[in-house]
């Protein structure tokens, strides 16, 4: 019975400084995400501070000029509501511009679409362009590096095929730009579901984690250092000065590239008060979290340091699970309570009242789910350097993509 009850006290004394260790560890996992929460609350309240600083400004200088501007718009295959985001660039209210479409094949599924917009708009100056030249592993910018070489003008915007806008669009992302120190503008955006859960969790995750995260990111560093691929817009002469499009020919985060390598250059990458839309595919739970592995692993590549950091973003998560390893201690309540307050608070400032993303708050409910999924997400983007893009399977290794065959 003594040898019991020393092998239980021994037991006890190895036992009861672990779970301390891992108290600890989840507490202060827990302060650094009501940490990140406060930040994000910080960093859009100085957001929308200086969005309506910018329009004053706009107001008081007069009307800008407005330089001609060729949309290039790289596509494959259809996406949710192809038809109408490609209506929505032929309504603007924008003097001159074109707007040129790419594809590497010519039965591309969007090349129909294409021509039904041609034919509502005959008075656009649109351009289809096949681009059989394959630059390099990633199709897209491939594809963009001849699109570039048809366009007419030295104003370029290059914006995802899913993405549609408003008719004041095209004035308001291009009006910074006749600032000479501003290399490139680039706007948040706002996802429209389809009626699946993966979607709807998808949709949830841009508005109330990722754009947070852009918004936190731009604080810290000061500016914004990265582009979004919702809309890029530039100068010729700033793209020539990187290297052209394909000297990130082989780069999987191509926006980033772009938007890194411009701001590395001295010019600002300004990042818009206009929010434009995409419309997301009817994902299902595989669909979503392969989708989110690609994009994770691309991020992981391209910003290592920040990629690490996001393990402490997740405020609530880090709370409960100090609160199970305290075993219903008071401060842990205290800090579960606060974390999750908070994390709701994020999702209504930066999904409702900055991206005014009306979905928000029905999705709320979901918000608890597509956090846990972010955390798998996370565990998972470093089980592998293997992504899947439209089909294709590539090697992920610095950022750049390597074909894999079958």
């Amino acid at each position: 019975m003594a040898g019991e009850y020393s092998d239980c006290g021994t037991r006890k004394q190895v036992i009861q400084p672990f779970f301390k260790i891992v108290e600890a560890l989840t507490g202060a996992g827990a302060v650094a995400g009501i940490g990140y929460y406060l930040v994000c609350l910080w960093s859009a309240i100085a957001y929308a501070q200086g969005c309506r600083i910018l329009a004053v400004q706009r107001e008081e200088s007069g009307e800008h000029e407005h330089p001609p501007v060729s949309i290039l718009k790289p596509l494959k295959g259809e996406d949710p509501e192809i038809y109408e985001s490609f209506r929505s660039h032929c309504l603007q209210d924008y003097p001159l511009y074109e707007i040129i479409f790419g594809v590497s094949d010519a039965n591309d599924p969007a090349v129909h679409v294409v021509e039904r917009v041609r034919q509502e708009f005959p008075q656009r100056a649109i351009q289809l362009q096949v681009c059989s030249e394959i630059l390099g592993a990633n199709t897209k910018v491939s594809n963009l590096e001849q699109m570039a070489r048809a366009a007419r003008y030295e104003h370029l915007i290059v914006s995802d095929s899913d993405i549609r806008v408003e008719p004041n669009y095209l004035r308001k992302v291009m009006a910074p730009l006749s600032d000479p120190k501003v290399g490139m503008v680039t706007c948040p955006y706002r996802g429209i579901a389809a009626p699946t859960l993966g979607s709807k969790l998808e949709s949830l995750g841009i508005s109330t984690d990722f754009c947070a995260g852009v918004l936190v990111a731009r604080l810290i560093e000061g500016g914004v250092r990265f582009a979004l691929g919702s809309t890029m817009a530039f100068r010729r002469r700033e793209l020539a000065a990187i290297g052209g499009f394909e000297s990130f020919v082989e780069y999987l985060a191509d926006d980033y590239e772009l938007g890194k390598r411009i701001a590395a250059s001295g010019l600002e990458v300004r990042l818009s008060e206009v929010v434009v839309e995409t419309f997301l595919p009817a994902y299902d739970l595989r669909q979503f979290f392969e989708h989110q592995l690609r994009w994770a692993r691309g991020v992981r590549d391209a910003r290592r340091g920040g990629y690490l950091g996001l393990l402490l973003t997740f405020g609530w998560i880090w709370a409960v699970l100090a609160l199970l390893a305290s075993r219903g201690a008071g401060w842990a309540w205290g800090l579960a309570g606060v974390a999750i307050l908070l994390r709701l608070l994020v999702a209504w400032t930066v999904g409702v009242r900055l991206l005014r993303d009306h979905q928000v708050m029905r999705f709320m409910p979901l918000l608890p789910l597509r956090d846990l999924v972010a955390v798998a997400v996370w565990v998972a983007s470093f089980a592998s350097n293997t992504v899947t893009w439209r089909g294709d399977r590539f090697h992920l290794k610095d950022g750049k993509l390597a074909r894999i065959h079958p």
